[in-house]
This record gives C-alpha cells, sequence and structure tokens, in this order.
C-alpha cells in the first residue's frame, strides 16, 4: 500500500513537471503587470496597452494590467522588471530607449540588457519622422542641407533632451549629410514641439503620435522619414534614404520582454500570441495610426535584434558626446 502511495505521488510530480515543460500549465495563475517605463499617452503605453488587450483575449480568464512607472528615460521601470521574480506574472514593454541607448548613455546603469531581461518579440518599429518650423524656407531634404551648410551651426534643433532617441538620430543624419546644426535640449518632446511650433527652433526628429497631428494641421512641415521604407501612416513622406543617403536608417521600437530565467513555455506563448495578433488587419492599422509598423519575431530574433541595436546606438551615443554619469 505504501509502495503504491508513493508511486502515485512520484506519479503525479511527473506528470505536472511534463505538463509544464510541454507549456500546458496553466498561465497566468494571477493578473500579469506589464510595466511601461514612460507616462501614459506615449507611443510605448498606447502599443502596451493594445497587446495588453490582446493577450487578456487569447488567454481565457486572464488579467493583463499595464502599470506606468515613468522616470529617468525608462529606468525605473527596467529595474523593477529586472529585480522580478521570473514568474510570468511581470512583463515590460521596453523600447530602443530602455534596451539599446540607455546602456551606452549611462554609466552606472542598474540592469544589464541581455543579462538580466528574457526577449519576448519585438512588437513595432516606429519611424521618427524629420520635421521643420512651416517659416523654415525648406520643402525637402535637400533645401534643409544646403540651408545648414551655407550657415554652419546656425540652424537650431531640438530633442527631449540630452541623448534621447530624436537627439541621436538627429547626430546620424548630421554626420551622414556632413552639416553641422546647434542641439537644443529640452525637458520632453512636448516642450520641444511648441517651441518649434512657435519658430524658436527650426527642426527636429519625432515620433508619429506627436508629429503626425500636427503636420496633418498644418502646424509643422515633414521632409522626411528615419525609416527604411515610407511609413504606412505617412506614405507620400519620403524617407531619408531615397533623398541620397541610401544607408540611413535609425528607428525607434518597441519590444516586449521579461525578466531572465522566466519560464521558456511562458515566453514562448506569449511570444505566439504577438505575433498572431500584429498579423491582424484591426490591429496594424492600429499601430499604423502612431506611425508605428508591426513586426513580431520568435525570442531568439528579439535577442538577435537587441545585439545590434546595442551596437548602433553605442555609436549614436559616441558622436553625440552625450553621456549621463
Amino acid at each position: 500500500m505504501k509502495m503504491l502511495k508513493r508511486f502515485t505521488l512520484v506519479l503525479s510530480a511527473l506528470i505536472l513537471s511534463l505538463i509544464a515543460q510541454s507549456g500546458f500549465a496553466q498561465y497566468p495563475e494571477s493578473p500579469v503587470k506589464m510595466i511601461v517605463g514612460f507616462p501614459p499617452g506615449q507611443a510605448t503605453d498606447l502599443v502596451a496597452r493594445y497587446m495588453a488587450q490582446k493577450f487578456a483575449e487569447n488567454i481565457p480568464g486572464s488579467s493583463f494590467i499595464v502599470d506606468n512607472r515613468a522616470g529617468a528615460s525608462g529606468i525605473l521601470g527596467s529595474r523593477i522588471v529586472a529585480g522580478a521574480t521570473p514568474d510570468g506574472l511581470t512583463l515590460m514593454m521596453g523600447s530602443s530607449a530602455t534596451l539599446a541607448v540607455n546602456p551606452a548613455l549611462y554609466k552606472d546603469l542598474p540592469y544589464d540588457v541581455l543579462r538580466d531581461f528574457a526577449p519576448i518579440s519585438l512588437i513595432a518599429i516606429v519611424p521618427q519622422y524629420l520635421v521643420v518650423n512651416p517659416d523654415l524656407p525648406v520643402k525637402n531634404i535637400k533645401d534643409l542641407v544646403e540651408l545648414a551648410k551655407k550657415s554652419p551651426g546656425q540652424i537650431n534643433y531640438g530633442s527631449g533632451g540630452s541623448g534621447v532617441t530624436n537627439h541621436l538620430i538627429m547626430e546620424l543624419f548630421k554626420q551622414a549629410a556632413g552639416i553641422d546644426m546647434t542641439h537644443v535640449p529640452y525637458k520632453g518632446g512636448p516642450a520641444a514641439l511648441t517651441d518649434l511650433m512657435a519658430g524658436r527652433i527650426s527642426a527636429m526628429f519625432e515620433t508619429g503620435p506627436g508629429a503626425i497631428p500636427l503636420m496633418q494641421s498644418g502646424r509643422l512641415r515633414a521632409i522626411a522619414v528615419s525609416s527604411a521604407q515610407r511609413a504606412a501612416a505617412t506614405p507620400d513622406i519620403p524617407t531619408v534614404a531615397e533623398a541620397g543617403y541610401p544607408a540611413f536608417q535609425a528607428v525607434a521600437w518597441i519590444g516586449l520582454v521579461a525578466p531572465a530565467k522566466t519560464p521558456e513555455h511562458v515566453i514562448k506563448k506569449l511570444s505566439e500570441i504577438s505575433m498572431r495578433a500584429l498579423r491582424e488587419k484591426e490591429f496594424a492599422a492600429k499601430l499604423a495610426a502612431l506611425g508605428a509598423v508591426p513586426v513580431g519575431n520568435t525570442p531568439g530574433e528579439f535577442r538577435s535584434f537587441i545585439e545590434q541595436e546595442l551596437k548602433r546606438w553605442e555609436v549614436a551615443v559616441k558622436l553625440s558626446g552625450a553621456k549621463v554619469d
């Protein structure tokens, strides 16, 4: 009798182990918190909310909650996720800023991207628009480059702060075009856009959520987009590459990660749901409205992408001279 009981216990444990390893274990057992290191309303936050809804739709009985932990260029939220229990109940909708730029920008970053996070899927790339004040006498990239070369250092461009993505993209463009413009950093993109509309600065790169409404209202003029292909939301706006700089491509991006050592079956499940959702026309249309392009890839592919981006933005940070101690 004792042997039968012991055999039953061993068999039960083996079955539970096999279920967990095969990915059929019930997940999630409680609400999942998806941390975003930026304020509500920004592109990363909006994409996180879209994905939270898709996860809840595809996993019966589940609940995915977006938790905004804004601060220090996404470092606050990233640190929380890096130190969280790897049970799949804490995720992070990260970005190029948190997962690629910050490692080059900050000397003492409290997390290591490749060591502390398990990539799940690259959700979307977010092209940035090169926008100018409508009174600036330029209609395209060629005009801007000619004007900058005639007046080195006299054209001011803005950004959301020293070392943030739109600052670094402009530095990459300046190098590609061989021009000199003066950087004016602001405390966030909205403040820079306000001064751009007022004519206090002349140009800047900005993501779709911030730039597209102002472009459509005529308060700003877009002369190029930073992605390799034209954005679906604005097919009439040429790329920087089309304007004569074929090697130029620099985009912000948004991707989902979990704490390192999160069970593989959880990572795989979330990745597969992400890829299916991003193929849906309705979901793609929501992203297009933000100026974003859906991607969706495997955890391994996303890790390789992050490794490449770490190198790309390290170069951009060196060119900018930006450093935060």
